[in-house]
């Protein structure tokens, strides 16, 4: 069990980061003994008794006058090093003078870690503030430079490992499905279902750029295959028929991912009202952000999506910003697929810090936002599944992939085998760490002039032979509800109970025992234990049998 000492202030981040990372825990007691005490944001540890004792923080304290700690520098917006892999720390950090150990600042080199043995009790003071490094990651976001870093489950890691070396077994229920490595979570948001809409207008313009110069352009630097010219010059050429016609709407064929994604299941986000570009916080939105459709004008493709499996979404224009144009936006979807529980994304990615109290309000079952236009990767620093900090009950299925972040020049502009390296780092990531891959590949990606199908169908290769187990937005969710709603009993056993009513659906959980390693050494820190972990499935309620 872990005593928790935290600013009250930060109570919150406290609870979700504990969601995020599934093990015992509770606010520290005076009464009682611990195995370990993490300290951050409170100034005085008092008569603290504890196998470990972790003390967070990127000022000087008291503890550190009290117990010598040896404070070599203070820094702000820092990088450090953990073994191998880098964890961003967007306040200040302390670094120590002592031997050099496994979590050091990159920049000076200097430790930013000190274990300071004191008879029985091992104390560990980390330089940085761990409440406030996540709660800045999961409401500010993370910039695009660090995208490709999962920042919270790099101090999950540090801390998981912290307890693992110097105090009694840790057992946790990871973020990895019973049965599976990760969860794959296929979503397409439906912005341009016909090009026959679209008359001189910027996507068409964009169209036609990207068409017939953008693919020469690509061939000359290798981008692209003679092939792919000549399929999208052909589409340019054709137009006038489409338009009048007389052949087939080429972009009217995004049900096709029903045949490549063969029963997996996905996510259709749907736009709800024609015309309407929405707001932004200083006024109108672009006119460009406006759809040529709405959701009536596609029900029968919605409808066949859902006959087959798929889950039908929210792709908002106002949602974001405006509860009852939300609830407008939620009920016209939900008039055509007859669903009660409906979930969101907001158009362009528009969100601000109040959203996800907005959205929830208006009564969307999740929401999948959070994630970058311009980039892949990791906005809140999670592979997770989590709770905004302002929200009650919504949570976030964070978006960690989008097909026009990697292709289109303004972003990326990746070439199919830069793009594949990307997304084998993302797909990596779930691997070690567990969580989910969400991907968002637009419905006319798989037509002209983007043709980014080939690319899809690596990467749905990709995510069956790392073993993800591919879910809707809704049973991706529901699946981090189920492990939420876990609790832990101590006695003189640890009991993990889980929701009885869980869905058949889904994938039970996981209780991971880590073994205490032996004997102790004091002189590194941090390190892989001597035994691997032991993994049971939970199902309902059962009995570890781990003593505390």
């Amino acid at each position: 069990m872990i005593g928790v000492m935290a600013n009250p202030a930060d109570h919150g981040v406290v609870r979700e980061f504990f969601e995020l990372f599934k093990t015992p825990w509770e606010l520290y007691r005076p009464d009682r003994r611990y195995e370990v005490v993490l300290c951050a944001g409170e100034d005085h540890l008092g008569d603290v008794r504890a196998d470990l004792v972790l003390v967070y923080g990127g000022d000087e304290v008291a503890f550190d006058a009290d117990a010598k700690t040896p404070v070599e520098s203070r820094r702000t917006s820092t990088m450090l090093s953990y073994k191998g892999r880098r964890i961003p720390i967007y306040g200040s950090c302390l670094t120590f003078r002592s031997e050099r150990l496994s979590l050091t600042d990159e920049a000076s080199q200097q430790p930013a870690a000190v274990v300071l043995p004191s008879g029985d009790t091992v104390r560990v003071r980390i330089g940085y503030d761990l409440f406030r490094e996540i709660g800045t990651v999961l409401t500010v976001g993370q910039p695009p430079a660090n995208a490709d870093i999962p920042a919270v489950e790099m101090h999950i890691e540090l801390l998981r490992d912290l307890v693992i070396e110097y105090a009694a077994p840790l057992v946790e229920i990871p973020p990895v499905p019973d049965g599976c490595r990760f969860i794959a979570c296929l979503t397409h948001d439906v912005d341009h279902p016909s090009i026959r809409r679209h008359r001189l207008d910027h996507t068409m313009v964009g169209f036609l750029y990207r068409a017939l110069v953008g693919s020469l352009l690509d061939v000359f630097a290798g981008r692209a295959s003679a092939r792919r010219l000549l399929t999208n010059w052909a589409a340019a050429a054709r137009l006038p028929l489409v338009h009048l016609g007389l052949a087939k709407d080429f972009w009217w064929d995004f049900d096709r991912y029903l045949e490549l994604e063969a029963g997996l299941g996905s996510t259709f986000f749907v736009i709800p009202f024609e015309g309407d570009p929405g707001r932004t916080a200083r006024g109108r939105a672009p006119g460009r952000r406006a759809s040529r459709y709405g959701a009536r004008d596609i029900a029968d493709r919605i409808t066949r999506l859902a006959s087959a499996g798929c889950e039908i979404g929210v792709h908002g224009i106002d949602a974001w910003r405006d509860s009852s144009k939300g609830r407008d936006e939620l009920h016209e979807i939900a008039r055509i697929t007859g669903s009660a529980s409906v979930g969101v994304r907001m158009h362009w990615l528009y969100a601000d810090e109040h959203s996800p109290a907005t959205l929830e309000k208006a009564g969307f079952a999740y929401d999948s936002t959070s994630g970058y236009n311009g980039t892949v990767g990791y906005r809140a620093g999670t592979t997770q599944v989590f709770k905004p900090l302002d929200a009650i009950r919504l949570l976030e299925l964070p978006l960690h992939v989008m097909d026009t972040a990697l292709f289109y020049p303004a972003h990326l502009h990746c070439s199919p085998a830069e793009a594949r390296q990307r997304l084998r780092g993302i797909i990596d990531n779930a691997l070690r760490f567990g969580g989910a891959v969400t991907v968002n590949w637009h419905d006319r990606s798989l037509a002209p002039e983007r043709l980014w199908g080939g690319c899809y169908v690596e990467l749905l290769d990709d995510l069956k032979r790392a073993g993800a187990w591919f879910a809707t937005a809704s049973q991706a969710v529901a699946w981090f509800v189920t492990r939420r709603a876990v609790v832990f009993d101590a006695g003189g056993s640890l009991r993990a109970t889980a929701p009885v009513d869980a869905d058949d659906h889904v994938p039970d959980l996981r209780l991971r025992i880590h073994r205490v390693r032996e004997p102790r050494r004091f002189s590194g820190m941090a390190t892989e234990a001597a035994r691997g972990p032991v993994d049971v499935a939970v199902r309902d309620t059962l009995d570890a049998c781990v003593p505390i």
